[in-house]
């Protein structure tokens, strides 16, 4: 590794020290599927966010909810002893990025076969303060 790629790559690592976030690797669920449930929390305060990811009916809300339990615990790891409410946590990012494709294939009639795309999807989820954000301003 060169010495530019590697000043940058831990200039990256110091950055994310800061920050709070939680990511989920190789979820079976297809990216579209996941996008519409992130859609739904995006830039939502988080105990509100919790709450409709709680009620939703579809099967992804339930592994957001879990991811975004996580990146509430690592916040309050790196701020320790201060109190969520009093921060105004909500959802800064959430992307869902596409995964490895498992390809199988299913049988067809006359003797040919379809290729069947199982997908599978990365989701990575960023709190922000927005008390922090008004001190930076």
């Amino acid at each position: 590794m060169g010495a530019r790629k590697r000043l940058r790559a831990n200039k990256i690592k110091e950055e994310n020290k800061s920050k709070a976030f939680a990511s989920l690797k190789n979820v079976p669920t297809a990216p579209r599927k996941m996008r519409l449930v992130a859609d739904m929390v995006r830039g939502m305060e988080v105990n509100r966010a919790l709450d409709v990811l709680r009620f939703s009916p579809k099967e992804a809300s339930n592994r957001v909810e879990k991811l975004l339990l996580s990146a509430i615990a690592n916040w309050e790891v790196k701020n320790e002893g201060e109190r969520i409410e009093e921060h105004e946590l909500y959802i800064k990012e959430i992307f869902v990025d596409s995964a490895r494709i498992l390809k199988r294939l299913r049988p067809a009639p006359q003797g040919r076969a379809h290729r069947i795309r199982k997908r599978s999807n990365h989701v990575t989820i960023l709190l922000a303060s927005k008390m922090a954000d008004d001190t930076k301003e």
